[in-house]
Formats: C-alpha cells, structure tokens, sequence
C-alpha cells in the first residue's frame, strides 16, 4: 500500500477541520497554505497572535487568505473556553481530595485564564469543544509539552487510562504485515510500560492498525520469552498484559508472550507457540518497553529499507499528533492528513 496516498486521499475525503496549534512556526504557515490549496481539510485554523502571524506569512511569502487564524487572548470564545478548563480543573482537584491526594496547585480563576492563554492548550480546547476535529503540533515544542495538553484537556479514550505512539512500517517485502505494511508500537513515548499499560498500548494499536492499515488487527505482545521460555519482570508484565486482554474480551486477534520469529514465522510459531491464534497473520507489533520498540523500528527502516511513518500518538479520545521539531513543510502536511483521516 501507499500509505502516504491513502491518507491523503482520506483526509481529502473527510473533509474535518484542523487546528495547528503553532501557528507562528514558519514551516506550520507554510503547511497551512498547502493542506488549504490542497483541499485536505474543510478549515484550518493556526494560533497565535495575529501580527506575529501576518509577520511570519508575510516573510515566507504565504497567503492567509482561506486560513482561520485565532488569538487566545482576544478570541471571542476566550471566555467559554476559560470558563470550561476552570471548571476541568476544580474536578480534578475535588477528585484528588476524595482520594486523599494533596493538591499542591488548586485550580483558580486566574490559573484558567493563564493556561488558556497558551497555544497548544488553546489548540487542545479547540479539539474537547468541538470547535475543530484534530490538532497537530510539535515543530517547537516537545513531545511532553504537547502530551500534556492533550491529557490535561483532550483526555484519553474510553476503556484506556494510556496514551501511547505507533509508528507505520511499510516494508518493500510485501509478505508481511498488510500488503507490507505493520503497526509498530510503543516506540517513542512511555519507557517501561506496566502490564496495564502494555494492554491499553496493544487496544490502541489495534485500533491504529483498522484507521491505518484498513485491516482485522492480529496483535503480537513481543518478549524475549516465549510462553515461559524465559523468567523475568518484564516477560511477566507481557504476560499479565495478555491476561488483561482476555479479561476485557477484547475484539482483536492477540497473542504473547512471543519473541519475534515465533510472532512472525508460521513455523517457528509452530514449535514454540503451537495452535496461537495469530499464526501467519500478525500485522501489529506491541514492544516490552520503549527501547526495543525505537531500536526496532529503527533496525527494520535501516536494514531493511522500510519508510517508517510517524510516530502517531495514540490513545486519545480524540486525534491530536506530535510532530519532530526537526519536520520539514511536508511531514506537517502527512501528518495532519492522517490525523484527520482518524476523525470519526
């Protein structure tokens, strides 16, 4: 598959809006421009202040014309969308307390207004009112920053307390996967997952694999061991995270604890899995922790000549994205494309 043009094409289908939180970042201006002229979305909207925009657009030579562009301070929604994450923030707190957790910074009136103020929680706000269907940020700001106000505001999806990443694999052998194609995930955000984490992360990907790959997911839950060749703390955080899946009745083909070949090769499968629902039919690749998941990626998009497209966050109650500070015009462009694609 084109990965790449079915997203786009997608996207072009779709027709959601999108909001780019960084709307004073030049090279967001200029994808901005492109997603327009290039029909990929019904509106886009960029934040910031509306001179150092106009600035930016005007040294890059960017038209404005059919870009939505908004200001937190003086936007006339200002008020509803302080008043909204004021009243987020006094929950958490009450929630807090009846947990008997301390809450060392309450949510007050001129806390909102201060948060509110800032681009990507704007964004975020956006996205939770239904003012916009997706954002993406990231080209300045880091992935933390960007997670925070995705979790803080957006929240994450029904049944999953973990937001996670996935990347796409599209390898030039296209035996494996979907027509060469596989979900990889986690590879770029939570470091040692717990179990639960790890079925939260496998649910997700599941459901990246049926928005990107447009297949029945067939998740491997990937160790050193398989079915109790090996003991160890992580092989037993793989384990219970199977155990979790077949509590929660999940609706995707799964399997784990299974090293690679045995995930991947029918008969290596054979000898150390053997009868594993996943035989043969494996497209989604759920790592132990995040330093497998990166280097994996890593060795099959080097060794292998895979591109490999992404990260994508995951998780989330509804579609945001974290973009490298080092992403060029078009991975922006890709990259809201297949956040919108995701809008339901």
């Amino acid at each position: 598959m084109d990965f790449e043009k079915v997203m786009l094409e997608k996207a072009k289908k779709a027709q959601k809006r999108l909001v780019l939180a960084e709307g004073t970042e030049p090279r967001t201006v200029k994808a901005a421009r492109k997603i327009v002229d290039e029909k990929l979305a019904a509106c886009v909207t960029l934040v910031g202040k509306l001179a150092a925009i106009e600035e930016v657009a005007k040294k890059e030579g960017v038209k404005l014309d059919g870009i939505n562009l908004v200001d937190p301070e003086s936007a006339p929604d200002k008020d509803k969308y302080v008043k909204t994450y004021y009243d987020m923030g006094v929950a958490k707190d009450e929630a807090k307390k009846k947990k008997g957790q301390e809450v060392k910074k309450p949510m007050t009136e001129e806390t909102a207004k201060k948060d509110m103020s800032h681009f990507l929680r704007w964004g975020a706000m956006m996205v939770y009112l239904g003012d916009a269907d997706a954002m993406v940020a990231g080209a300045e700001s880091s992935t933390a920053d960007v997670l925070r106000a995705g979790l803080g505001i957006i929240g994450t999806a029904p049944g999953s307390k973990t937001a996670s990443s996935c990347f796409v694999m599209q390898m030039k052998d296209k035996e494996w996967g979907v027509d060469g194609a596989m979900i990889f995930s986690d590879c770029a955000v939570l470091p040692a997952p717990t179990a639960e984490q790890l079925a939260d992360i496998a649910t997700s990907a599941a459901q990246s694999c049926r928005e990107f790959l447009d297949a029945k997911p067939v998740v491997a839950l990937m160790s050193f061991s398989t079915k109790g060749s090996a003991a160890h703390e992580r092989v037993t955080a793989v384990t219970d995270a199977a155990g979790l899946l077949k509590q929660r009745a999940v609706d995707f083909a799964f399997d784990g604890e299974l090293q690679a070949d045995a995930a991947l090769v029918p008969s290596v499968t054979d000898k150390k899995a053997p009868g594993s629902p996943v035989r043969g039919k494996v497209n989604t690749l759920v790592f132990p922790d995040l330093g497998s998941g990166n280097i994996g990626y890593k060795l099959v998009q080097r060794l292998a000549k895979a591109e490999a497209f992404g990260p994508f966050l995951q998780g989330f109650a509804k579609p945001i994205s974290d973009l490298s500070r080092g992403c060029s015009v078009d991975d922006i462009v890709v990259t809201s494309a297949v956040t919108l694609a995701r809008v339901k």
